[in-house]
Parts: C-alpha cells; sequence; structure tokens
C-alpha cells in the first residue's frame, strides 16, 4: 500500500520545485503581451496593459504555418525512420545477444556525448555533396539518426523485461521470426514503443543546432523561425517571446495530451 505524505514541508517544496520549473515559461509569456520598453525595463513590470501588437507582427514578418509544417514533418517523420531501425536493432541485441552486444549498446550511446559543432563540417560537405541543403529529407535523417541511440537503449530496456517464456511458446507453435515480431512481441511492448515514439517527436522538435546550420528557408523549422527574431542591432524581447511562445505552443500542448501515455510507457515493467 502507497503512502501519501500529508506533511505541510513536502507540499511546499514541491510547489517550489513547480514554480522554478514553469518560471521560465510564465515569464516568457508574460513579455510576449509586453511592450518592448516594458519587457527590458528594471525593475520588471509586473502591472502592464497586455497588448497582442507582438503576435501580429511576428505573424506579419514570418510564415508561421510554413515553419509549423516542416517542424511537424521533420519530427514525425524522423520518428518513423528511427522506430524502424530501432526496433529491429532492439529485439536482436535483447533476444539474441553477443558477447560484443554490451560493446555496442555503450559505443552507441557514447556518440551522444559528441558536440555536434565537433561534426559539423563533414556533415555539412555530405549535406552538401548530395545536394540535400535546405531540404527536409536531410533533416529527416539527421534527426533520426541523431535520436537513434536513445530509442534502441529504451526499447532494449523494454524488450529485456519481456517474459522470452511467451517468444519460447510462440516459436514453438511455429510462429516465423516476424510473426513472433509483429503478432506476440510488438503488443506487449507498445506503451514502451510509444513512449520512446513521444520522446523522440519531442527531442526533434526542439532541436536547433543542426536546423540552423542545414536550413535557410525552405526547410526551417520553428526553431529557426525563433532565431529569425534576433537582430544585428539587437533582441527585440517581446517579439521574440511571442515567437518562442508560438514555437513551444503545440509541443506542449501535445506533451500534456500524451503524458498519461509517456509515464506509463518510461514505468513500463516496472514494479508495482
Amino acid at each position: 500500500m502507497t503512502r501519501r505524505s500529508n506533511s505541510p514541508v513536502a507540499g511546499v517544496l514541491g510547489w517550489l520545485a513547480a514554480l522554478l520549473v514553469f518560471f521560465p515559461l510564465i515569464w516568457m509569456l508574460l513579455a510576449s503581451f509586453k511592450t518592448e520598453v516594458e519587457a527590458v525595463s528594471t525593475p520588471p513590470s509586473l502591472f502592464f496593459a497586455p497588448t497582442l501588437e507582438n503576435y501580429r507582427e511576428v505573424l506579419q514578418r514570418a510564415d508561421y504555418v510554413s515553419f509549423a509544417m516542416n517542424s511537424i514533418i521533420i519530427s514525425f517523420g524522423a520518428t518513423v525512420l528511427e522506430l524502424l531501425l530501432a526496433v529491429p536493432a532492439a529485439f536482436a541485441m535483447a533476444f539474441f545477444p553477443t558477447k560484443r552486444t554490451r560493446g555496442t549498446l555503450l559505443w552507441m550511446l557514447s556518440t551522444k556525448m559528441l558536440p555536434p559543432v565537433g561534426v559539423l563540417m563533414p556533415i555539412y560537405l555530405i549535406v552538401q555533396w548530395t545536394d540535400q541543403l535546405d531540404k527536409l529529407p536531410s533533416l529527416v535523417v539527421l534527426n533520426a539518426l541523431m535520436n537513434l541511440p536513445i530509442a534502441i537503449w529504451m526499447l532494449f530496456t523494454f524488450f529485456k523485461e519481456t517474459p522470452k517464456d511467451i517468444i519460447e511458446a510462440s516459436r514453438i507453435d511455429g510462429a516465423n521470426v516476424r510473426q513472433v515480431i509483429f503478432v506476440v512481441l510488438l503488443p506487449l511492448v507498445m506503451p514502451g514503443i510509444a513512449s520512446t515514439a513521444l520522446l523522440s517527436i519531442i527531442l526533434c522538435w526542439n532541436e536547433a543546432f543542426w536546423s540552423l546550420n542545414l536550413a535557410a528557408h525552405n526547410a526551417a523549422p520553428l526553431t529557426a523561425f525563433i532565431a529569425s527574431f534576433s537582430a544585428p542591432e539587437g533582441l527585440f524581447w517581446a517579439k521574440l517571446s511571442a515567437a518562442s511562445t508560438m514555437a513551444i505552443a503545440p509541443i506542449l500542448v501535445f506533451g500534456w495530451i500524451s503524458q498519461r501515455q509517456l509515464v506509463r510507457g518510461l514505468t513500463f515493467g516496472a514494479v508495482k
């Protein structure tokens, strides 16, 4: 039986932690309804007359729908490609391990420790040579490969927690490898696959480094949309806050709707 703490100290600490997490978002939201003078005033103006002028200027200056569509295509396209590669790889490592399996998993994870700027030049040259600069396929492939180690690790854990007796029983009944994966195994680990997909979508949506370096206009996602509101003469904080709010609003809503599925997948197989 689980016990809930009724201590007021725990409640206060919880509210403080939540405030620290959400304070930047709340501050950005408030700044998006201020004028430029109010947004940079010192001390900050807590009481002001809200205005929608920043949002109107943002929508007039840039094609928000085009940037948003690019983000959707990149995030969901990269996630589909990533799962197509990660599911069979994790399945093979979980159920047919070799003496090099653990080393391979550690090596894949170690690639996430490499700063992206360290491989910017060779990847830029490859994308340029294949005539994929400022095109969606290059960003889809890069985002999928960039998050592939995390997806394989997560799916490997989910597959390892699946009882092997079920797999052995299906093989005794005459199921081949394809039937074992698609008919028996995938329905069992679907919560884990869903949580991996949700995490991948969030990571791809928030990715900015490759988008800013490999896309200029045609394939630019919402991260480039935000960066377009910084100018050599300075940052326009109110307009930048409005652009940032518009960029993160879809993924925040998506994350809020799918939070139960995400938590369920991340705790898949845990002891209740």
